[in-house]
């Protein structure tokens, strides 16, 4: 079995990094440290519970002044670097949430993020004072470091995976929206993914406005069509209709259906949990016109419950010509992972053009 992302935190792990304390800081007791982190609930904690028993551990043996305690971080931040040190924007979100520490806080979110990222951590302060964290966050939409202009828009994300979700973003996201003005044509690729990101989420409970923004943006720049075109990613993969008009997607006419003659079949229709199959597909487009289309196939999986529930995988997306006869395998795989487990029952497999279901098949999933 692959090693599990927690287990980054290891103890070798966390004895370099007690060395590298010591150097800035002699009383660290290095021993006391680890015995208090890796503790008998150690085993059991997942990634992010990880992350925070380190930073609350870091609260006591460095010293009690907040201040002084940033001070050693500060120290050893050059030689703290990358993704499994997000601890030291934690520590910042834990020890430093009093009001007479926010300018600390906040300096220390900007100097740290720049080291490993700070999108978990500034969530806390958000909750805490929206408005006032992010008039913070604008200013650092106009950072010169592109980590922190990606900390502005990564931050107040309104549904960010493994984040606290900021429910006042997802009712009224026009503060979130007014930092995006100021990235939408942002020179990194690492900004404009955070921006395009941030963009799908509030897709998914103001998609109006989304559209409205996406109608006002494209068109002006071509780092920005493409921040409109993944930041609208959700709404096409539901096919929603003035997204699917907004990128070129044909549109199916109760006369004319975009696909005709579609067939969908699946070998073999019986399989056990952790094993492959095949699908096959084949289609017609209409006659006439080149057709933007977009070839999905869907699959109700069944849940722990018994009930279904769908995820959409991309087949193919481009335009083709009128009339043109289309034909595709694609194995699937039932083995389980880290974000999805399979339960026995009949799935059903569905054929996806633009949005609209055009054949079907069946698949029965034996434990």
């Amino acid at each position: 079995m692959g090693e599990l992302l927690k287990d980054i935190y290891s103890k070798d792990f966390l004895i370099n990094f007690s060395s590298i304390v010591q150097s800035a800081y002699k009383a660290f007791d290095t021993s006391a440290f680890i015995t208090t982190v890796m503790d008998e609930a150690w085993d059991a904690l997942p990634l992010k519970a990880r992350t925070r028993k380190i930073s609350e551990s870091l609260g006591i043996f460095l010293p009690s002044s907040y201040e002084s305690a940033l001070d050693i971080l500060y120290a050893i931040a050059d030689s703290c670097i990358g993704f499994p040190y997000l601890f030291f924007p934690d520590f910042v979100a834990v020890y430093g949430k009093e009001e007479k520490h926010w300018e600390l806080s906040m300096n220390a979110l900007e100097s740290f993020t720049q080291k490993s990222s700070a999108e978990f951590a500034i969530r806390t302060f958000i909750l805490s004072d929206p408005e006032r964290v992010m008039r913070r966050m604008t200013a650092w939409a106009e950072h010169p470091n592109e980590h922190v202009r990606r900390l502005s828009s990564e931050g107040c994300r309104p549904r960010l995976p493994w984040g606290e979700a900021l429910p006042m973003f997802k009712k009224n996201p026009e503060p979130v929206l007014s930092i995006l003005e100021l990235l939408k044509a942002d020179p990194s690729l690492y900004v404009r993914k955070s921006v395009a990101n941030n963009l799908n989420d509030i897709a998914k409970d103001n998609p109006e406005l989304v559209l409205e923004t996406a109608h006002r943006w494209i068109g002006k720049n071509p780092d920005t069509n493409w921040i409109v075109r993944h930041g609208c990613r959700t709404l096409i993969r539901k096919a929603n209709p003035k997204a699917m008009e907004l990128f070129g997607y044909e549109i199916a006419q109760d006369q004319a259906p975009i696909a005709t003659l579609a067939s969908l079949s699946v070998q073999p229709s019986t399989l056990t949990i952790g094993n492959s199959c095949e699908i096959q597909y084949s289609l017609d487009i209409r006659k006439g016109e080149p057709a933007h289309i977009r070839i999905e196939y869907g699959i109700d999986f069944i849940k722990s419950n018994g009930k279904a529930s769908r995820k959409s995988f991309l087949l193919s997306d481009k335009t083709v010509p009128g009339g043109v006869h289309l034909t595709g395998t694609r194995k699937i795989s039932f083995s389980d992972l880290s974000t999805r487990r399979h339960y026995p029952g009949n799935h059903r497999i569905v054929l996806l053009v633009n949005g609209q279901e055009v054949a079907e098949t069946s698949l029965m999933l034996e434990a």
